[in-house]
């Protein structure tokens, strides 16, 4: 069975509105990277030095990561050698296999759930990047599968950032735990701890500052948070989201790499996926990181918070080619 065909049944698995959501948020990174190999297949039909030169410009326009499409299209001579290919379009699934598995590496997606009691989930992050939408995204998430939230305003030092995230407490039916704007952060986390062990709550979302002018202030805070936190409910935070803005780029990369030496991130939030042609920084992230991608975000509904799946992202990148691969398909079998 060739990849493509797997590859849609085991999306056919998943729901059909999940599946469009990434087809949706992708389209254009899709346009951009899909398009651009196609146009390249179309044009160089041969696999050639050129054309490898040329794959791996697009590879990099797409933001995969310079280190990245190094190793990827190495891997891609060693295929096209083993082989035996000569004709380019039959590198297009090999290229769709490869970054399943650049993608999917070997940790786990999912959230660490705490069991016992109270699951608390920190997020980490420069301002601006979308870090109160995605609490608040997710916060609906939970809500939706029955559980009681709790918010905590940990962002003390921006007014702004306590409002906004009243704003999505709001949206959403959940309650906020907040102090005035400049209140020690540590002191509002120990607050909303304590609020969720008397009102029962299953899952606490708390933000933090997202400053990096500053940046040893910066841990130090956040290790202040950790201690309260571990204190409080032993084992806590049981996950540090860092949140990224998809639409920087490198740049995002330079965040994760600068915050997540020192705050213990645990995985990654990927913000406004469907602003960009630029997706592939999920790949260079998942690669050069190593930490696992959680979440992605693609548009501005609260549904539109979805989890990482490296098969709908692929998918979602892919769906011409899957599309035409499915007519041949057809019309050999009538040629039969």
């Amino acid at each position: 069975m060739s990849f493509f065909k797997k590859l849609k049944e085991s999306i056919a698995a998943k729901t059909e509105a999940v599946t469009n959501v990434f087809k949706e948020g992708l389209s254009k990174t899709s346009s951009a990277l899909v398009g651009k190999v196609q146009d390249l297949i179309t044009r160089r039909k041969k696999i050639d030095e050129e054309f490898y030169e040329e794959l791996e410009e697009i590879l990099i326009g797409a933001d995969v990561g310079v280190n990245t499409v190094m190793n990827l299209i190495e891997d891609l001579r060693a295929e096209v050698k083993k082989r035996k290919i000569e004709e380019a379009a039959e590198l297009q699934p090999i290229l769709s296999e490869k970054l399943v598995e650049l993608l999917r590496g070997d940790a786990n997606n999912g959230l660490a759930m705490n069991d016992a009691g109270i699951t608390v989930i920190l997020f980490v992050g420069v301002n601006g990047v979308g870090k109160t939408t995605t609490i608040g995204k997710l916060a609906h998430r939970f809500k939706q599968q029955g559980k009681k939230v709790l918010l905590a305003a940990g962002d003390t030092f921006r007014a702004g950032a306590i409002e906004q995230l009243e704003v999505w407490g709001q949206r959403v039916g959940v309650e906020v735990i907040k102090q005035q704007a400049g209140s020690d952060p540590a002191a509002v986390m120990y607050d909303a701890v304590h609020a969720a062990k008397q009102r029962g709550v299953d899952v606490l979302l708390c933000d933090t500052a997202g400053r990096l002018q500053n940046k040893s202030n910066l841990m130090e805070e956040l290790n202040k948070i950790y201690r309260v936190i571990g204190r409080e409910i032993p084992g806590a935070p049981h996950e540090v989201l860092m949140v990224l803005d998809a639409t920087t780029g490198q740049n995002a990369l330079s965040q994760a790499r600068l915050f997540g030496e020192k705050s213990g991130v645990t995985g990654l939030v990927l913000t406004k996926l469907d602003g960009t042609a630029k997706g592939g920084i999920v790949v260079a992230i998942r690669q050069e990181l190593n930490l696992p991608v959680k979440f992605v975000g693609l548009g501005e509904k609260m549904d539109d918070l979805q989890e990482f799946d490296s098969e709908q992202f692929v998918h979602a990148l892919f769906a011409g080619l899957i599309q035409d691969a499915e007519t041949r398909d057809n019309e050999a079998e009538r040629k039969e």
